[in-house]
């Protein structure tokens, strides 16, 4: 149970570790999945505390109510939370000096949420845990990675420099928080609608997202490798 609750974050953290042009240190992506694992407490606890003030119903009963928990119950704390922790990774790191790092460290921080999660929904159904850990698997940890290369693509922007710079820091947290929400709110909303026409809609949006969301994290990672294979004058 253990195994297939973190095996699909190491293997999508291997092959980020692939893509980059100059290794980071195998010790740096420890650490990053380590951070990644606290960033699933943190974000917990400041759930609880969210929940605690009446600002979200973790348990949406309307439409909306789904989509106000996607995003300010689940997708703010959490991207948040994983951006303090890609922050903390990176200072004072002398290794984070080509375009894809900040990709590379936000995966490692993003997969280490993603199995600590993981971990909790698995034993949470230990019952089931088979489909459970497989639905995950090929679902949750897949979109987690996409939120982490959406972060890490901005994040490099911010700190390897770029034209649009404000906007870019902007971006490091709000595109994450975006593609988050909406994947959690189609899935939070949807669930509040009855079976038939619409709750099939929102379906087939669901598979239309992680296709989207597949298509930008190739096209991120393509440019940052691009920018890291220019020549250096």
């Amino acid at each position: 149970m253990l195994l297939s609750a973190v095996l699909p974050a190491i293997i999508l953290i291997y092959y980020i570790y692939r893509r980059d042009t100059v290794k980071e240190p195998t010790a740096q992506l420890v650490k990053g999945f380590g951070l990644g694992m606290l960033s699933g407490v943190l974000a917990g606890g400041l759930e609880g505390v969210i929940g605690g003030l009446g600002l979200v119903d973790y348990e949406p009963h309307t439409f909306f109510s789904g989509l106000n928990t996607a995003f300010i119950g689940a997708a703010l704390p959490e991207e948040l939370v994983k951006l303090l922790m890609l922050s903390l990774l990176v200072r004072r790191n002398p290794w984070f000096d080509e375009w894809m790092d900040g990709v590379v460290y936000a995966v490692s921080i993003g997969m280490g949420f993603a199995a600590i999660e993981n971990v909790g929904y698995i034993f949470n159904f230990a019952d089931q845990w088979q489909s459970v850990a497989l639905m995950r698997g090929i679902t949750a940890v897949p979109a987690h990675f996409a939120f982490a290369v959406i972060m890490g693509f901005f994040f490099s922007l911010v700190h390897i420099g770029g034209r649009h710079a404000q906007r870019d820091r902007m971006m490091v947290l709000v595109a994450p928080v975006l593609a988050h929400g909406a994947y959690d709110g189609i899935l939070m909303a949807g669930d509040t609608l009855p079976d038939g026409i619409l709750s099939t809609v929102f379906s087939l949006l669901f598979i239309a997202l992680l296709i989207k969301l597949v298509r930008i994290c190739s096209r991120y990672i393509r440019t940052l490798r691009a920018f890291d294979t220019m020549p250096k004058y």
